[in-house]
């Protein structure tokens, strides 16, 4: 292959082309000073592949919920009706006005009230983020057929997988910002765990884990999958919110049904028994209360995320290419100096 369509394959690869998760590096390599002085980018190429790719999921997660964080509080609070809040902002959030809520959280809250829970959401985000996309380059290998094609089906199945275990990981850490976003008791990170700890010990920490397992299997299978799968011409943000898009749409009840269990206090229910007192008490559109924040603040979220994530691959592998051509360029001075005259 010509070096140019290879590095345009590599910098743009194709659904069917696996980013590799491992190149060893020779022991010949150019000396530090001579990557840095000639071309920076090239030791990118030193830095193994699996912590660049932790680093960056990990820090656009954070960079992204952050951002967010003032809507990601309305959508709980609209999904749980309020939850344990009172006054204006319990009243708001009952008849489900996003304006109405953050109008109400700035005048009982103030300005910190909007980040209320974000520090174990950043907290949770940091492993989560990158645990996730990781993993989902593990399982995508993993789930290669024997001609080494990673089919539709199983990239479905290394998003599901992934999904599953960043949540096995991180699913205390939510809960915990789950019950300080809507407990008024709960200011801080200790108080919330001490509260916890008294409704159902451990246990407490991991309730509505089966709900949420079956909700984020289905959404991260669609998100990862529809990332890939989408047209690599779009630019890497807009693929990010689509794909966002496409998951939030068919899994979202899954989520609100989640949250109910997560509050209820000393008892643990039932995902179906859950998400039929939903539907009986406000119908199907119970199901998608909050769903109008959640979008504002999820679909940007993920763009963000997942396009700093591809660009961060699309850096170590221009970086890997630098470092090729370095190294050759310092082969040929070296050939150059040891002809004879």
């Amino acid at each position: 292959m010509p070096p140019r369509l290879e590095a345009a394959t590599l910098l743009h690869p194709p659904p069917s082309v696996l980013f590799e998760l491992c190149d060893a590096r020779e022991h010949d390599s150019p000396p530090l000073l001579r990557l840095a002085s000639r071309r920076p980018l090239a030791l990118l190429a030193l830095v193994p592949r699996p912590l660049v790719l932790f680093t960056a999921g990990a820090l656009s997660g954070a960079i992204a919920k952050s951002l967010t964080a003032p809507l990601d509080r309305v959508k709980i609070l609209l999904q749980v009706k309020g939850g344990f809040q009172k006054g204006a902002l319990a009243a708001a959030a009952a008849r489900g006005s996003v304006v109405q809520s953050l109008i109400a959280i700035g005048r009982e809250e103030g300005l910190r009230g909007y980040w209320k829970g974000n520090l174990p959401q950043i907290l949770r985000v940091v492993p989560y983020s990158a645990a996730q996309l990781y993993s989902y380059e593990v399982f995508k290998h993993a789930f290669r057929d024997g001609e080494g094609r990673l089919t539709v089906p199983r990239r479905l199945a290394a998003g599901a997988c992934a999904g599953m275990a960043a949540t096995l990981l991180t699913y205390p850490l939510d809960t915990l910002r789950l019950r300080i976003a809507v407990d008024p008791a709960c200011r801080t990170l200790a108080g919330a765990v001490a509260v916890l700890a008294r409704e159902g010990s451990g246990a407490a920490f991991y309730r509505g884990l089966g709900a949420s397992m079956m909700g984020i299997a289905p959404y991260m299978a669609l998100e990862l999958s529809s990332y890939d799968l989408l047209p690599p011409a779009l630019p890497s943000f807009a693929r990010g919110f689509l794909a966002a898009l496409i998951a939030t749409v068919s899994c979202y009840p899954l989520d609100t049904v989640r949250r109910h269990i997560q509050l209820s206090a000393g008892k643990s229910i039932a995902w179906h028994v859950a998400a039929g007192g939903i539907v009986r008490s406000d119908g199907v559109v119970g199901l998608y209360r909050g769903f109008i924040p959640n979008s504002l603040k999820n679909l940007p979220n993920k763009g963000v995320k997942l396009s700093v994530f591809d660009a961060a691959k699309k850096a170590l592998v221009a970086g890997e290419l630098a470092y090729e051509e370095e190294k050759a360029a310092m082969h040929d001075d070296l050939a150059t100096f040891a002809r004879p005259l």
